[in-house]
């Protein structure tokens, strides 16, 4: 490693840097930071292409190297999350949250070397030129392979863009891959060789033009920001619980009955204030409603009036609801009836098991009460997260069996299922499970018309974490063009457009719900019914590349072809 220059290592320490400033960091990402996504892999680009000391390209190992390093970093500023979650919620001391961080790092930061490696190995055997025009495919295809073997697809590099109305065009055919290679595309393009004739007035002219460009993108992002408003045809209301979590969760607790009391009457009484727009943006407006009803017969004109509703949604949460209670049944019957309306609620699923040393399984489950008050079906969780809702191959951490004594014990469900009632179909998916576009697109083939997210990221604080969440729940609404309800435990609570827009949210880490707007869709997007097709043709090419690479050019990988395309002048030759 000692003869790669240390400014080739500069360079991809840089890109590693500038690949966290389009996504959140401590709140939501303002729209002029989004920019630098069309940047960010440009420094890496550039030392993978470049040459080692001895003045030949780069060997796989060294462009392995300068991957690596560049991802480690990525993880460290986007994912620095894991070390709060651990440590304050995970009640972990703080030097195993920042070891577990670091090993996280290390690990994933490994796609960013198999990047690198692909980068340099084209580089040698088909020349720079042609690296550069692979270069969008190969980032696809290590994003898709990020997806389909850690089982952790946080932030592909297309969610920086998620508020680009018209690069988002893309994700109802491709999925977010489709951004992500326009991205990698435009990286790798600033790259390209071009001859044009030196003029006294050609550099000055260039850089005017490329920043006219970066005003105009901008300036045209903010008035194409809110287009049309979607019809809507319904209204849910959705509940936010705002209940402390794990370590944090030090104050009085309530009682079964408490919470049941309270999260019934805010199904019933949504408060009159909500945002429109994502919460903790300068320019989001609150509203407060004011509601003139006139008062029953013989009431108190200050007393608050039910609001009707089509939808009643509570979140995933920490409290201690499960199905097999009666007294839980009883307030989620109640509910319904009063209501008469259906009920969608978060709680712990039980079923028999002769295996099981206690004599049940546990689930995450999603269950479905329907107007009458009767429980017609659930959904259980069936991507569960890693060291949080079970242990991946528990056998092997025998040595740390007292650290993960507490972490869950959940099973994964076995079925995807879609409730339906009074015409229509609601397809539900749990927390974790919105960074999977490929599992959630199933959900409109099975006739959903409306998506449900229940979610706990009270796991997150104060984090970019809860917002990381948000924007990738908002792509698997354009990839699905359907609205998505979202109740989640501390924030952010919102209703979201087929366009991915945020039409109506609940402030965070306050307990209320709000009565959202929303419409039944039936249209399946070429993604919906076909899937990460796209992404699966970019690794196809790359492996196809690669192959060529280490077979077809095996004897040449010390010593690399002219780069292809490249015109190169002869001496004395004239300059046409």
């Amino acid at each position: 490693m000692r003869q790669i220059p240390l400014r080739l290592w500069a360079m991809a320490v840089l890109s590693g840097i500038l690949q966290i400033l389009p996504f959140p960091i401590a709140g939501p990402t303002p729209l002029w930071r989004t920019a630098f996504c069309w940047i960010a892999l440009l420094p890496l680009l550039w030392a993978l292409l470049g040459n080692a000391k001895t003045g030949n390209p780069l060997t796989l190992r060294q462009g392995a190297a300068l991957g690596y390093i560049c991802g480690f970093i990525w993880y460290l500023g986007n994912c620095y999350w894991i070390y709060q979650t651990m440590y304050l919620y995970g009640a972990l001391a703080k030097p195993i949250a920042a070891g577990i961080l670091l090993l996280f790092c290390l690990y994933l930061g490994l796609y960013h070397a198999l990047f690198g490696t692909l980068t340099t190995a084209f580089r040698r055997r088909f020349g720079r030129q042609a690296a550069i025009l692979l270069v969008p495919f190969a980032w696809v295809a290590i994003e898709l392979a990020r997806a389909r073997i850690t089982g952790l697809p946080w932030d592909p590099l297309g969610n920086a863009q998620v508020d680009n109305p018209l690069l988002t065009r893309l994700a109802p055919i491709t999925g977010v891959y489709g951004l992500s290679f326009v991205i990698a595309a435009v990286n790798s393009l600033w790259l390209i060789r071009i001859r044009i004739r030196e003029r006294r007035f050609t550099r000055p002219a260039l850089t005017v033009a490329g920043v006219i460009i970066i005003v105009l993108y901008i300036a045209g992002l903010r008035l194409i920001a809110n287009p049309k408003a979607s019809p809507t045809t319904a209204t849910a209301t959705l509940v936010q619980e705002n209940l402390e979590v794990g370590a944090a969760n030090t104050g009085p607790q309530a009682s079964m009955q408490q919470f049941l009391d309270s999260f019934s009457y805010l199904s019933r009484y949504p408060s009159p204030r909500f945002l429109l727009g994502i919460p903790e943006l300068a320019d989001t407006p609150s509203v407060f409603l004011l509601r003139n009803h006139p008062p029953a017969e013989g009431a108190d004109p200050g007393t608050p009036i039910p609001i009707r509703t089509d939808l009643i949604v509570w979140p995933e949460s920490p409290a201690p609801f499960e199905d097999v209670d009666p007294q839980f049944r009883a307030a989620m019957s109640a509910l319904a009836r009063t209501a008469q309306v259906p009920v969608i609620v978060g709680n712990t699923g039980f079923e028999p098991s002769t295996t099981s040393k206690s004599g049940y399984t546990l689930y995450n489950r999603a269950s479905f009460v329907t107007s009458d008050g009767t429980f017609t079906g659930h959904y259980d969780k069936m991507h569960l997260v890693p060291f949080g809702e079970y242990v991946p191959y528990r056998q092997f951490f025998f040595f740390a069996r007292s650290l993960l004594s507490e972490v869950g014990l959940f099973e994964p469900g076995k079925q995807r299922t879609a409730f339906k009632t009074g015409g229509h179909t609601y397809g539900t998916f749990i927390c974790y499970e919105s960074i999977f576009g490929d599992e959630i697109r199933h959900l409109p083939q099975q006739g959903a018309d409306v998506l449900i997210n229940i979610s706990n990221d009270g796991w997150y604080g104060d984090t970019s974490a809860a917002w990381q969440h948000l924007n990738m729940v908002r792509m698997r609404a354009i990839e699905n063009h359907r609205w998505i309800l979202r109740a989640t435990n501390t924030g952010v609570t919102a209703a979201i457009n087929p366009y991915g827009r945020v039409t109506a949210a609940a402030p965070r880490h306050q307990r209320t719900s709000i009565r959202v707007h929303f419409a039944y869709e039936n249209d399946l997007t070429f993604y919906a019914r076909y899937g990460d097709l796209f992404a699966y043709a970019c690794a196809f090419i790359t492996t196809l590349a690669l192959a060529f690479s280490l077979i077809g050019g095996a004897t040449n990988l010390g010593a690399p072809r002219p780069a292809f395309g490249t015109w190169v002048q002869e001496p004395n030759a004239p300059m046409h």
